[in-house]
């Protein structure tokens, strides 16, 4: 009799417990068409829209490697020109892909939101069984085992009446325990759904910069047709001019760097350990690492490469490295014309509190602003082909921060970052 009613006290703490958790998932508004399909008509309109995702994924490493044979075009001219319509068409792709992306999310959420109802209305329905046994186990509990005996025709009845009594207890618990897994069930969908929700908006605002990016590469294509009239001859004489001022600028930054190192003390940095920062990119593909590379050794003047080069396509996005403050969002090109792109192009530069600093350079678009506080994986900007680069990618190094000065370079526009580099792979 007593160890039954401690039972009925704690599936009532279960019950209340249940219903509390219950208040708190979160409910979630959709479209009408999406709202009004049914579970399975959503799940295969999920796996329709992931399909279509994958084409388009297919289609843009198509046109990465693609692009990379546009290199072997002759002709300068017509090699940017050809590039640039490429990296258009891989945006236009990226947009295609954000729209759809977009529509799975929504389309999974409410997917989830389904899922949730139906496991709400089994709650219910468990909760009215657990109301019952609780009912019959109180009804069966004002009589002692002697009363239920006596009241029994045979020995035989009052030994299955004795077992109804076991069997309810059984079921009472196995239904409390159902009940516990279907509110931990609604609590995980609720979870992802709170993440797809996260996601949608993270899409909503890669789509909207994507197509100002798309915008920027289309002036950029009309300003290089306008301005050297399609002849090849003048452009290649304003890229050879760009060369000669791109190794003055480079000239000036190294003997700043190389005095900076005279006095500079190794001991001074964090810990080399790998995971101190995270990756700038996703699923990052090092086209050049730091130090004398074979590129280096053709391309710069101080015949070293200050940092990792990611290859990725133009417009993907580009995170922040660890927790810090942004101090520079600066732009050192004077155009949108190639002969026009000097040093970093648009950069951001984070310094963070374990003394080191990080810079995002050739960016297509930047979203932070000077001053703002980021965390470590925060969107900062989107990768490009701005300042002195020949293809899509992102140009990432990592700085010793109390060596870092910011110089005005002529004829590079705005202010350039220099300072002490480190080699990134140390840290990442």
């Amino acid at each position: 009799m007593y160890g039954r009613n401690i039972i009925i006290f704690f599936v009532g703490l279960l019950l209340f417990a249940s219903l509390v958790a219950a208040q708190d998932v979160p409910r979630d508004i959709t479209s009408e068409e999406v709202k009004g399909a049914s579970g399975e008509n959503l799940r295969s309109l999920i796996e329709s829209k992931t399909s279509e995702l994958q084409k388009i994924q297919e289609e843009r490493e198509r046109l990465q490697t693609e692009l990379r044979e546009v290199s072997k075009i002759k002709g300068v001219l017509t090699k940017d020109i050809r590039a640039i319509e490429n990296n258009i068409k891989q945006l236009d792709l990226s947009v295609k892909s954000n729209k759809l992306t977009l529509e799975k999310l929504e389309l999974e959420i409410e997917s989830l939101n389904k899922d949730m109802k139906s496991v709400e209305e089994s709650v219910v329905v468990k909760k009215s069984t657990i109301g019952k046994l609780i009912f019959e186990l109180d009804q069966m509990d004002q009589e002692t085992f002697l009363m239920v005996f006596l009241k029994s025709g045979s020995l035989a009845e009052g030994f299955s009446e004795l077992q109804s009594i076991v069997s309810f207890n059984s079921d009472l618990v196995l239904n409390v325990r159902e009940l516990r897994d279907f509110q931990s069930d609604i609590l995980l969908k609720s979870a992802s759904v709170q993440r797809k929700k996260m996601e949608r908006e993270a899409e909503k605002g890669n789509l909207l910069n994507r197509q100002y990016i798309v915008q920027d590469q289309k002036k950029e294509k009309e300003k290089l047709l306008l301005t050297t009239k399609n002849q090849e001859q003048v452009y290649a004489g304003q890229i050879a001019e760009l060369d000669r001022q791109q190794g003055e600028i480079s000239k000036v930054i190294d003997q700043i760097e190389a005095t900076l190192r005279e006095s500079f003390d190794p001991t001074l940095l964090p810990i080399k350990r790998a995971g101190v920062l995270a990756f700038p990119v996703q699923n990052p593909r090092v086209t050049q690492k730091y130090g004398s590379t074979p590129d280096a050794q053709k391309l710069y003047k101080s015949k070293i490469h200050n940092g990792i080069d990611f290859g990725v396509p133009l417009g993907t996005p580009v995170y922040a490295s660890y927790d810090g403050k942004v101090v520079a969002v600066d732009n050192n090109d004077k155009g949108i014309s190639r002969f026009q792109k000097y040093q970093y192009g648009k950069h951001i530069v984070i310094e963070h509190q374990n003394s080191l600093a990080t810079l995002y350079a050739h960016l297509s678009r930047q979203v932070v602003t000077k001053g703002q506080e980021v965390k470590k994986g925060e969107l900062i900007g989107y990768s490009g082909n701005t300042g002195y680069s020949t293809g899509p990618h992102l140009h990432f190094t990592v700085l010793w921060a109390p060596s870092v000065q910011y110089k005005k370079i002529a004829p590079a526009a705005g202010l350039v970052p220099i300072g002490i580099t480190i080699n990134p792979e140390e840290y990442l």
